[in-house]
Parts: C-alpha cells; sequence; structure tokens
C-alpha cells in the first residue's frame, strides 16, 4: 500500500454536516478497496485564493489515505462526478 494526501474542497454554502457526510462516503470507499484513512483534518471555511465556479470561500478537507491506486482512483472519480466539490 501506498500513502497518499488528498485535499478536497466543498462549495461555501453547504452545511459542515454535509461537508462531514462527503468525507463519510469517501473514506468508505478507500475502506472498500481495503485501504485506511489514517487522519481526516477539518479545515473549516477558508478564503480561497481565486474565485473557482463563483466562490470565493470553500470548505477545506484533508484526508491523508494508505490505499492501493485502485481506491484512489475510485474515490477521484466520486469527487469529480459530485457538483458540490471545487476541487
Amino acid at each position: 500500500m501506498r500513502y497518499y494526501e488528498t485535499v478536497f474542497i466543498v462549495r461555501q454554502d453547504a452545511t459542515s454536516s454535509q461537508v462531514e457526510s462527503m468525507t463519510q462516503h469517501f473514506t468508505s470507499i478507500i475502506k472498500n478497496h481495503k485501504g485506511e484513512v489514517t487522519k481526516t483534518e477539518f479545515c473549516g471555511l477558508r478564503p480561497l485564493a481565486y474565485p473557482i465556479k463563483k466562490n470565493k470561500k470553500g470548505h477545506y478537507v484533508l484526508l491523508n489515505i494508505a490505499c492501493s491506486i485502485e481506491g484512489v482512483a475510485e474515490m477521484e472519480r466520486q469527487m469529480k462526478l459530485n457538483e458540490d466539490i471545487l476541487r
């Protein structure tokens, strides 16, 4: 298994409970691929360096992951499908 760091940014009008449920969803994807999330850090609502999709702020979440590349690829695919995630 390899170690990865993933930071994703959620739209500013999403609630903290929605951000937590997204994080739990991505954690379950990693666990289904026999990986583990070693650290989850909610950085909160922070200003963006430049506007992304007309958003000036975003909820930052950091995940430290130990997983195979298939689990990370599936998580990234799910992130691209979610409209609430900016980056």
